[in-house]
Formats: C-alpha cells, sequence, structure tokens
C-alpha cells in the first residue's frame, strides 16, 4: 500500500517476505541490534499476543509478524514523530490486522492494559543511563540512546506486571549492564533463562547480549553459544548472513 513520505524519509527493503520500514535519514534508524532480538524472539508461540516496548521506527513488530505467527503485536513508542512513521510502516505493510502502535510512555501502561495482559514482551531499551556517556545533540537519538524517558528498572518492572504468568521476555543490551539487568529481573519475578553474547569478531569483547527471561520460573539459566558478526576477513559470517536471509 502507497503511503506519504517526509522529508528525509526514505523506504528500506528488508528483503524478507516483501517486507519495508520507513526511516528517516537524519534520525535514528533501526541497528543490528534489533535485527538480532527479533531473530531471538522467533520462536514467539502461535497466537500470542505480544507487547514491544520502546518499538522506535517498529522494526521488532514488522520482523516478528514475518518470523512468527503472533496474534498480535502493540509496538509503544513515546516520540510522536517516530511513532507515526512505525503507522505508515505498518499500513505499507498491509500489517494493520497484527501491528499496533501506541504513541504512549511505558510508564502508563498500567492505566491502558490490566496486568497479565501480554504472552510475551520484547524489548530494546536505551542503552546509556541518564547521565553517562557523548549527549548527541539530536533529541530523537539521545531519547533513543539514554533513559531519559523510563529507566532499566522501568522497563523491567512494566513487564513484569503486564506479562501473563510464565509469559517470556525477550531483551537486547549491553553486556556492561548485565550485573544490573539479572538483578532487575530476579527481584522482579523474571527468572533469566537464556543469555547469548553477540561479538564484533573473535579478536573483541562482546558489544551485546541477548537475554531471555521467563516470568515465575524456576531458575536455570542456559548460556547459547557466542554469536559473531564478522569473520576473519570481516565478511559477515554464515550465521549473519542468515539471521538477514541472505542465504
Amino acid at each position: 500500500m502507497k503511503v506519504e513520505l517526509k522529508e528525509s524519509e526514505r523506504i528500506d527493503d528488508l528483503e524478507f517476505k516483501g517486507l519495508k520500514i520507513i526511516q528517516n535519514e537524519k534520525g535514528f534508524c533501526f541497528g543490528i541490534d534489533s535485527v538480532l532480538l527479533s531473530d531471538f524472539a522467533k520462536n514467539i508461540k502461535k497466537n500470542s499476543i505480544v507487547l514491544d516496548l520502546g518499538t522506535g521506527t517498529g522494526i521488532i513488530p514488522i520482523l516478528l509478524c514475518g518470523k512468527t505467527e503472533l496474534k498480535k503485536i502493540m509496538g509503544v513508542e513515546i516520540q510522536e514523530e517516530v511513532s507515526n512513521m512505525a503507522k505508515r510502516s505498518c499500513i505499507l505493510n498491509n500489517l494493520e490486522d497484527r501491528f499496533q502502535v501506541l504513541n504512549e510512555n511505558i510508564l502508563n501502561l498500567n492505566k491502558l492494559y490490566e496486568n497479565q495482559t501480554f504472552d510475551a514482551i520484547v524489548t530494546n531499551p536505551p542503552y546509556k543511563k541518564k547521565d553517562s556517556g557523548i549527549i548527541n545533540e539530536d533529541e530523537r537519538k539521545i531519547i533513543s540512546r539514554h533513559e531519559i524517558t523510563a529507566s532499566l528498572e522501568d522497563f523491567i518492572k512494566v513487564s513484569r506486571d503486564l506479562l501473563k504468568d510464565k509469559g517470556e521476555f525477550y531483551m537486547v543490551h549491553r553486556p556492561e549492564r548485565l550485573v544490573d539487568i539479572l538483578s532487575l529481573l530476579r527481584s522482579y519475578k523474571i527468572e533469566p533463562k537464556e543469555l547469548r553474547f553477540v561479538y564484533s569478531n573473535t579478536n573483541k569483547p562482546p558489544k551485546l547480549v541477548l537475554i531471555k527471561g521467563i516470568k515465575n520460573a524456576k531458575p536455570f539459566l542456559k548460556i547459547d553459544k557466542n554469536l559473531y558478526i564478522y569473520d576473519e576477513k570481516e565478511n559477515y559470517t554464515e550465521e549473519i548472513l542468515r539471521i538477514y536471509n541472505k542465504i
């Protein structure tokens, strides 16, 4: 379906089942972290009702609509301009019956949804604490990268409240925050069940960590094999090519 593009916007082909996404060249475009999270969460159960906290331009819900048989996914995005892009991408892909976008702060979701509403929650939250790191001058990038509107604890607490019993939680984050993440998950009764570290190559420390938790589950943590983005020749590894549907 044809949609109107605004200044500096473009349509990118996701090269997967004909799916596309609208992005803004001057704003915050999705990265490999969102693509890897959508692959990590591809075993979400059939007919699940899913929530994406901080959906951005909607990349994770769009890919999950292609990778899973979820019934419906709600993407929550606080930035009005960015959420509008996600809504138009939803229309562009004819996903209105499965993917909806809500322009709202995640802290207000308890006023909109009853507890234990969702079968699964996915999130690629801001990685940096509010007063840490170099602050980018673009407000859209500040909100996307720094805990300005909600903290890591907020994302996990909201997930605890809105997940059903034994509901699944999927997150991508930075390894340096891992102790905080695991501590908060357990304190809010989301038991960490699976971890996977993502490396640029074998010579560098991990740059991302993928985390799966289950609400009210018993303790048992599985560590998956490492995921490498590049091989020794600086080409994408076979697994990354598979995730990007290049092979």
